[in-house]
């Protein structure tokens, strides 16, 4: 197949790419706008590969995306481009109506035009992938609740609404137009290459740096933890496989309080780091707890058993092992980190485009 993936150079998305190049025979074009949290050096390993391409553009660009189309002349579109911290929206929300309403509305038009213009065979195989998010759910008061695939939309922050209104235009050109599309909505992901502003990285660089690990509120906040591996798997199962029409969760069934992620993190450091930043006893001592976030949602708790049942997948990683191997490669890629906290990974991008 050949598989164009929208936001490929962003957490999951390179996740998507790397597990596609490094484990299937598919071909996958990188269509990216590179906005802040889109780093190429996240696919760095593949950026040779010849089944692997890259377009820089905005997915709102009609003109540039519907020309990659009938370039590419893909099979599926994996669409994962989306602005999707919580915070970020919170304090200006106009990006995240942009991109993930206007942005995924103008996809959805450019795509409909390039399907309708396949051959019948080639329409019956294509596919349109829709990555979303449990948050589009709100969240869950009781402690045995699980979000399913039929659990009512409540979103909370601008960001989940703005991601709510791109599934229900998804599902919408999938009843009124006949476009073959997936929807997925995933669990919190935390692995490598994960943008420091982020939960579980900004954890481990702050304590390694003595600086304060802000909790919000009493931390008690209860998300389900998917490694980013185990999604990008779950992701490329339902493209090849999933039932047209259908929505499938993915969840890491991995609850955890947020405040125990952080200790958790704190302790694995206390294995894997011993030399600490000058005055720091232990790293759990630099855990801080500051002002709620507006809106903040209490529980997210995702119930994969559909996925599991339909296409066979189950996450391989425990919260266990998966935060270790996120620790030791955060520690293993520094520098990494460096170039994305500084914004080196940026302006040396910018100064090869000029």
């Amino acid at each position: 197949m050949r598989i164009l993936v929208t936001g490929g150079a962003g957490f999951i998305g390179s996740a998507v790419i790397r597990h596609l190049l490094a484990e299937t025979e598919h071909e996958v074009l990188n269509l990216d706008k590179l906005t802040y949290a889109g780093n190429l050096e996240s696919l760095i390993d593949v950026a040779t590969n010849p089944r692997y391409h890259f377009v820089q553009a905005d997915i709102a660009d009609s003109t540039l995306v519907t020309a990659t189309l009938a370039r590419f002349q893909p099979d599926a579109v994996m669409h994962l481009a989306a602005e999707s911290h919580v915070d970020r929206s919170i304090d200006g929300p106009a990006a995240f109506i942009q991109t993930n309403i206007v942005g995924t509305y103008s996809l959805l038009e450019a795509v409909r035009a390039y399907w309708s213009k396949l051959s019948e065979q080639g329409k019956d195989g294509f596919r349109f992938h829709h990555i979303s998010t449990d948050e589009v759910y709100g969240d869950l008061h009781g402690v045995d609740d699980l979000f399913t695939e039929l659990t009512p939309y409540a979103p909370s922050s601008p960001y989940s609404a703005s991601k709510a209104a791109s599934d229900h235009l998804v599902r919408a050109w999938h009843r009124t137009y006949g476009l073959p599309i997936l929807v997925t909505n995933c669990s919190n992901n935390y692995g490598p290459y994960h943008f420091p502003e982020k939960l579980i990285p900004l954890m481990i660089l702050n304590a390694l740096e003595g600086k304060p690990l802000p909790v919000y509120g009493d931390g008690k906040q209860v998300r389900d933890w998917l490694f980013v591996d185990d999604h990008a798997r779950a992701l490329v199962e339902v493209v090849t496989r999933g039932t047209v029409g259908e929505t499938y969760n993915i969840g890491g069934h991995n609850e955890q309080k947020n405040l125990e992620v952080v200790r958790s993190i704190c302790a694995l450091l206390e294995d894997l780091a011993p030399a600490k930043p000058q005055g720091v006893q232990r790293f759990d001592e630099l855990i801080t707890f500051v002002k709620d976030r507006p809106g903040h949602d209490q529980r997210y708790a995702i119930d994969a058993g559909k996925i599991e049942r339909d296409l066979g997948w189950v996450p391989r990683e425990t919260f266990e092992s998966g935060l270790r191997k996120t620790v030791e490669w955060y520690l293993a890629n520094l520098e990494w980190c460096r170039r994305v906290q500084d914004g080196s990974y940026q302006r040396e991008r910018l100064g090869a485009s000029a």
